[in-house]
C-alpha cells in the first residue's frame, strides 16, 4: 500500500490546488492541521510547511484517504447550526436527522417535557434545548462514552439537559412527557452499508439492532404510552424502507395521528403519533 508523502516545502496553495484527496475535504483538513481559518488558507497559500506541519497533514489525508470519517478526524461537526464534538464513540450527527429536531420543536408545548432516547453525541436534545431553554430536556443512553461527548456538547452551548445512563426507558425517571424522540438503530443486521464508507468506522451497536433493524423501535413504541403526557408525541427516526412498518407499530398500540415525514431527500424518514388513550 502507498503512503502519501509531503514533502516539508510544499506550499499550502499546491495542496489546494491538487490535493490527493476531495478538494472540499482537503480544505476541512489543512484548515483543521494548520489551525488556519478557510480565508487564511487561501490568504497564506504560498506558505510553505514546515517538517512537523507537512508530518502532520499528511498523516491526516492518509487516514482519511484509508477511509475515517472527516467527522472524527477533525473531532467536529455541524448539526442545526450548532459545532458538536464527535467522537468514534458516537455516531456522526446528520442533516437528515435535522428533520426529527425541527418536528420535535413544532409539537413541544411552551414548558414543555422532552426525553431523548439514545442521544448518543446528544445532538438532537441539545439542538432542541438551545431552541428552547423553555424546555425540561431528558437524554438518555447505554454508553457511558456516549455521555460524556453529550455532555460536552451540552456544556459547549450552555444548555441545561439531564442526561442518564439508561437501556431505553429502563432507568428513566418516572415523570410523563410531552414529547419523546428518537434515533435508534435501525439498519438491517448484514446490510451491505455496515462495511462501506463512514459507517464502517461508527459504533455497530449505535446502526444496527443486529437483527431486522425494527427491534429498538418496537421497544421505544411499546413503551412510550406510560412515558407519555395525554396527547403526547413519540416521534422515530427509521430507515428509508420502515415508514410502513413503523406507522402500522404505532397504530396497534393505540397512536392517532400516525403519519410519516419527508426529508429533503424525499424520503419518509421520520414517522410519529399521539397518544390519548387511557384505560
Amino acid at each position: 500500500m502507498n503512503v502519501l508523502h509531503i514533502a516539508p516545502g510544499t506550499s499550502i496553495g499546491a495542496l489546494l490546488h491538487k490535493p490527493p484527496l476531495d478538494p472540499l475535504e482537503a480544505r476541512v483538513l489543512l484548515s483543521h492541521a494548520l489551525r488556519l481559518s478557510r480565508v487564511q488558507l487561501i490568504t497564506r497559500a504560498e506558505q510553505p510547511l514546515g517538517e512537523e506541519d507537512a508530518r502532520r497533514v499528511a498523516a491526516l489525508f492518509q487516514r482519511r484517504i484509508d477511509g475515517e470519517p472527516i467527522a472524527y478526524l477533525v473531532g467536529e461537526r455541524e448539526f442545526f447550526g450548532l459545532m458538536l464534538h464527535t467522537t468514534p464513540e458516537v455516531l456522526i450527527p446528520r442533516p437528515e436527522t435535522e428533520l426529527l429536531v425541527e418536528l420535535a420543536l413544532q409539537y413541544l408545548p411552551q414548558g414543555g417535557r422532552l426525553l431523548d432516547l439514545g442521544t448518543g453525541s446528544g445532538a438532537i436534545a441539545v439542538a432542541i434545548a438551545h431552541e428552547r431553554p423553555d424546555a425540561q430536556v431528558t437524554a438518555a443512553d447505554t454508553s457511558v462514552a456516549a455521555l460524556r461527548v453529550a455532555a460536552r456538547n451540552a456544556e459547549r452551548h450552555a444548555v441545561t439537559v439531564h442526561f442518564i445512563e439508561s437501556d431505553w426507558y429502563a432507568a428513566v425517571p418516572d415523570v410523563a412527557f410531552d414529547v419523546i424522540v428518537s434515533n435508534p438503530p435501525y439498519i438491517v443486521s448484514g446490510d451491505p452499508h455496515l462495511s462501506q464508507g463512514d459507517l464502517r468506522h461508527e459504533p455497530i451497536d449505535a446502526l444496527t439492532d443486529h437483527g431486522d433493524g425494527l427491534g429498538a423501535l418496537r421497544r421505544i413504541v411499546a413503551g412510550a404510552p406510560a412515558r407519555l403526557l395525554p396527547r403526547g408525541w413519540l416521534l422515530m427516526e427509521h430507515g428509508y424502507d420502515q415508514a410502513a412498518a413503523v406507522r402500522a407499530m404505532l397504530a396497534a398500540d393505540g397512536f392517532s395521528r400516525v403519519q410519516s415525514w419527508r426529508d429533503l431527500a424525499g424520503i419518509e424518514r421520520v414517522t410519529g403519533g399521539v397518544f390519548d388513550q387511557r384505560g
